[in-house]
């Protein structure tokens, strides 16, 4: 009220602050960080452990159980996950929420440090980095050249490309993808090795006493300091050829009589293929603060400073743009908001036949929009794809604010008040019940103060977001309003008792309605508003049908009511328990990527044939000008580049992962397209297994590092048994007709050959298990792993290693490693002397939860929703039997997800409605009241729900914000109603005629807001905008919730009042003696 009293007294202050906030909102809206999601300050970090050769059942014994036993004394942490490969063991490390991830990540790295003294001996520190949600790729920046090798491109890339990513703000610079690292490669012939008697070693010895890294001196001679540089690096790749291989001249032998010197790479374990040629990559990844459109906008105008340090035959082009998606959102925000502002100003001036109350209601939605944004920023929170729909929420939740004050001040002018008198009456008399309707649709949104995980990550930006524009609108209503209403607004001429116009204050005052609020309110019940031909107007004949209508009811007041709450409670009951259930809402993008695993331990060159076919059969199917791009990456990701992992996690050779873009322009449904896929592809390719992924950047975050919706994960100690009880899960899902890509998702069968040495044999030909595992690894491998050698590139100025290793070529059957030659200057023994070499199988992959071995079942879903599918899968293990002992079977991954939300959201919801319950009681001084209040939130759910059944919606994240809103919206209407029946109540003392009075009254404005509102809405729920689909949920559960709402505000709620305060009593509940309406009052004077 003293808000009103300042606003109509200093109403040019007023338009200096809605200038304010306009100017300063809009710089904000300039300002404001871009992004997908919010930020969700994950507390995960990873360490990524290489150690070349070591195969997986190694690197879980040296290494990742020993991190595991030495990281349990760093405080916070929730759960380690590890997964060990060849050369690799990659570890998430999950803290609880709250943990200072500061004081943690100084702590992982001084355990990992010590660590270093129990590891293998030449094992290097880890890599250890904090990485979430919220430093994904967004993108990839691709090299490719018709003249350069793979390895050619990515040497420029590591070099020259990653050293300008410092120069833009909030990039990452991750590690290029598609070939290996420039490295000097000595190739030994082992047919000439054995000529001249000589190891792999004896190469690797000739290099390290021929080739060093040593420091100069300084010589002083007369008056200079002389530095004295020395020629012991070998200049020119050419010069290691004569390097010789005796000293001493014991024998003229030199490097180039037994192997071929190459300025190539280190041994290729995967490549990279961009429209089916290979290339380099690389991924482009954000900091955690940054915005994820301003870094890659920044990056797109470094591309042609970028372009110009490299030859002219490199071309550098951006793809996979993930950015997009935001200014899709916001788009479809702009569109949305400016049709929905303008179909509420429609509804407003055909409700009112008010142009100039129509221009105020739709000023104030954009000036409140704007307001929250600058509020947003103030706040630290970016335009995501939650604070969207936050913002496209309150678009028409908005419309309440000015709406309902507007009416008010029209009922008002219909009472015949003058009109500064009309605005000051009608914005008083609304004061405070529309203070309690903030405060209970702001309640509505306090769990998400409570919330921990994803969960409340997402939901606070949504509810500050909304809750911003709220308190702006509240405050443009009770200020700017009554100021412009003053201002622009025209009173019509109204009917005296006899016929003629009440044309002033003087006339109004005389009429003696100015000191009876009552009768005024009675009289605007019962006039007959004429229209300027003196003919009763539409809505008047409405609301003489619709009170009625009431009348006729009224009497059948109480089974009504039993009727309404039983039906509509036991309708949502089943509806809620029957709806598709997700995370978020479902997307139909442009863009999918797939897994291709071809036999455990298949070639890589193989693999990549096969994803080659696999390019060709999806253009087969979808046309090759509907292909916008391809990008795959074939194999395991080279020992060097150890991060790569935690951007692509890949097993091993026999894997590619496939990205395909589809062009704008081609429209398809992704599930179909998928089948047609995997259908073709199992024609083509029996042997081939396929796994749809998540691309699009919510998926990837929500699933949490799952690979697919569904993933059943089992641990135990028992690795054997972890296996048989995983065949049985495959087998039982497969009997679920929807679930495809059913697979185990660790390699339990690589190939391996077998190399058992007899000790006791060695040992009698003076053979040791050194000369066997450094002949071995420099025929197999390389000596990169044993012996560093490095060479400068003096033309470049960058070091690189110098490696010896047989030709892939060469070592071609068990009868060469055979024949590997084990001793110095001898034809014998060679390594089939004192080894036996058999085929064998092994683990490709080693997972662990903590300290246990796990495998994990993974599935996707065909046109079905997650909900439906988990309890599915549920009942599917749970006819399993009993678990065998010491076996622990979970569902993880997006599945955890979903219960986790969908618990907190319910959660949420009851907590609002009880939060608003105690609210009204405080209020209303009676918990009846505040319970009849709360009688239209079945309704409210039932009428969502039922929508978002009919529109073919799922309750998610989005559709669970709409019906939380909705129920804080019914609330509002339900207020206002009986905020004016228990006035009239109090007076009269008669509860049913108090009903019927107020709910003539406000018919008007419930029905004006609800239409406007749903209006409002209709452009969110209809999904037409370019990232629609994720919105229109949200739009839906709100237009469901708000038609019900009105209906039951209107129909049933004036039943349930009548009813349930009929012999309440007119006394107030106050115990102060002193108080005039307390029942314990007692006159006295002093």
């Amino acid at each position: 009220m003293d808000l009103i009293r300042f606003a109509l007294r200093k109403p040019i202050t007023i338009m200096v602050i809605v200038a304010g906030l306009f100017f300063f909102g809009i710089n904000a809206v300039r300002n404001i960080k871009v992004d997908i999601f919010p930020k969700l300050d994950l507390p995960v970090m990873y360490i990524a452990h290489p150690f070349g050769g070591y195969t997986p059942d190694q690197m879980e014994t040296f290494f990742a159980k020993q991190y595991i036993n030495i990281l349990l004394y760093v405080n916070g942490i929730k759960s380690i996950e590890t997964k060990n490969i060849q050369g690799l063991t990659l570890m998430k490390v999950n803290f609880y929420p709250g943990t200072n991830m500061a004081q943690a990540s100084a702590e992982l790295s001084a355990f990992t440090n010590r660590a270093q003294a129990i590891f293998p001996p030449g094992s290097n520190p880890p890599f250890i980095i904090r990485f979430d949600a919220s430093t994904l790729p967004v993108g990839q920046l691709v090299l490719s050249s018709e003249k350069r090798s793979n390895n050619e491109l990515l040497d420029l890339a590591n070099v020259y490309v990653r050293s300008t990513f410092t120069s833009i703000p909030g990039l990452v610079s991750a590690p290029p993808f598609g070939g290996n690292i420039r490295t000097i490669v000595v190739k030994a012939d082992p047919e000439l090795l054995r000529a001249h008697n000589l190891t792999p070693d004896q190469l690797v010895e000739a290099l390290r006493v021929n080739n060093q890294t040593a420091p100069s001196g300084n010589v002083r001679i007369g008056d200079k300091n002389y530095i004295t540089p020395t020629n012991t690096t070998v200049r020119t790749v050419k010069e290691f050829e004569n390097i010789p291989l005796f000293k001493g001249g014991v024998q003229n032998l030199y490097l180039r009589d037994v192997a071929t010197v190459e300025d190539g790479a280190d041994i290729t374990t995967g490549y990279g293929l961009v429209n089916g040629k290979r290339s380099v990559y690389l991924s482009i990844a954000k900091s955690a603060d940054a915005s994820t459109w301003e870094v890659v906008q920044n990056l797109k105008k470094a591309i042609p400073r970028i372009q110009n340090t490299l030859p002219e035959d490199v071309r550098v082009s951006y793809e996979f743009d993930q950015s997009t998606y935001v200014m899709n959102s916001v788009k479809s925000l702009l569109t949305e908001g400016a049709i929905g502002a303008i179909l509420t100003g429609l509804m407003v001036l055909l409700f009112l036949g008010d142009a100039r109350g129509a221009l105020i209601v739709i000023l104030t939605i954009p000036t409140s929009i704007i307001s929250g944004v600058l509020f947003l920023n103030l706040f630290g929170q970016t335009i995501n794809i939650m604070t969207l729909s936050g913002l496209a929420l309150a678009i028409g939740i908005l419309v309440d604010e000015s709406t309902v004050t507007i009416e008010n001040i029209h009922q008002h002018f219909d009472m015949g008040k003058p009109k500064a008198l009309a605005i000051w009456d009608a914005c008083k008399e609304i004061a405070f019940p529309k203070l309690l309707i903030l405060f209970c649709i702001l309640a509505v949104f306090a769990p998400a103060f409570t919330m921990g995980g994803i969960p409340g990550s997402l939901f606070l930006p949504l509810a500050l977001s909304i809750g911003f524009s709220m308190i702006v609108s509240y405050f443009l209503a009770q200020t700017f309003v009554p100021v412009m209403a003053n201002w622009i607004m025209k009173v019509k001429h109204h009917q005296k008792s006899d016929g003629s116009q009440m044309t002033d204050a003087e006339e109004f005052a005389a009429s003696g309605l100015s000191k009876n609020p009552d009768a005024q309110k009675e009289a605007l019940i019962h006039r007959a508003d004429a229209n300027q031909d003196g003919k009763i107007s539409a809505f008047e004949r409405v609301r003489a049908r619709f009170m009625r209508f009431i009348n006729r009811t009224m009497p059948f007041r109480k089974p009504i009511v039993a009727a309404y709450l039983i039906i509509t409670t036991a309708l949502a009951a089943f509806l809620l328990s029957n709806i598709g259930k997700d995370v978020l809402p479902k997307v139909n993008g442009s863009q999918f990527q797939v897994r291709l695993r071809a036999p455990d331990g298949t070639r890589m060159e193989l693999t990549e044939e096969k994803t080659l076919k696999t390019i060709d059969i999806i253009k087969k199917i979808v046309g090759p000008h509907n292909v916008s791009v391809t990008s795959a990456y074939v194999g395991q990701h080279p020992g060097l580049f150890s991060v790569s992992p935690i951007y692509l996690f890949m097993a091993g050779p026999q894997e590619a992962v496939l990205q395909v873009g589809l062009h704008e322009g081609f429209h398809t449904n992704l599930d179909e397209l998928k089948e047609k896929i995997r259908k073709e592809l199992k024609q083509a390719m029996p042997d081939v297994t396929t796994s749809f992924e998540p691309i699009e950047l919510t998926d990837k975050i929500l699933s949490q590092g799952s690979p697919t919706p569904i993933e059943v994960r089992m641990s135990g100690r028992d690795k054997k048994l972890n296996e048989q009880y995983a065949r049985k899960v495959i087998a039982k899902l497969k009997e679920i007709s929807y679930l495809r890509d059913i697979q185990l998702g660790q390699s339990t069968k690589y190939p391996a050959i077998r190399i058992e040495v007899d000790r006791i044999r060695a040992a009698q030909l003076g053979v040791d298990m050194n000369d066997v595992s450094r002949s071995l690894i420099a025929s197999t491998s390389s000596s990169r792993y044993t012996d560093k050698n490095i060479w400068v590139d003096e033309k470049g100025g960058f070091s690189y290693a110098v490696q010896v290793q047989i030709p892939e070529s060469k070592m071609n059957s068990i009868q060469e490693i055979n024949e590997i030659p084990l001793l110095k200057n001898a034809n014998r023994p060679v390594l089939g002397d004192i080894a036996t070499i058999t085929p064998d199988t092994t683990y490709g992959e080693n997972d662990n939860l903590g300290a246990m071995p796990v495998l994990s079942v993974t599935a996707n879903l065909n046109n079905k929703d997650l909900g439906v599918a988990q309890a599915d899968v549920r009942n599917a293990l749970a006819s399993l039997g009993e678990l065998p002992r010491g076996l622990t079977v979970e569902l993880v991954g997006l599945s955890q997800t979903l219960t986790d939300t969908l618990d907190s959201l319910q959660n949420g919801l009851i907590v609002a409605i009880v939060v608003i319950f105690l609210m009204l009681a405080a209020n209303f001084q009676s918990f009846k009241v505040s319970a009849i209040v709360l009688a239209t939130v079945p309704a409210v759910i039932l009428g969502s729900l039922a929508l978002l059944m009919m529109t073919g919606s799922t309750l998610n994240l989005q559709s669970y914000m709409g019906i939380i809103m909705s129920v804080g919206v019914s609330i509002s209407n339900a207020v206002l109603l009986i905020t004016n029946a228990e006035q009239l109540r109090k007076h009269s003392g008669d509860a049913i005629e108090a009903a019927k009075e107020s709910a003539g009254l406000r018919l008007r404005p419930i029905v004006m807001t609800a239409v406007a509102m749903v209006v409002g809405m209709i452009p969110m729920a209809s999904g037409l905008g370019e990232a629609g689909d994720q919105s229109s949920p949200l739009g839906r559960a709100v237009i469901g919730g708000l038609i019900a709402s009105t209906f039951a505000a209107l129909f049933i709620l004036p039943l349930v009042f009548a009813w349930g305060q009929g012999n309440a009593s007119t006394q107030s509940v106050s115990l102060d003696p002193e108080d005039e309406e307390s029942k314990y009052y007692v006159p006295m004077t002093r």
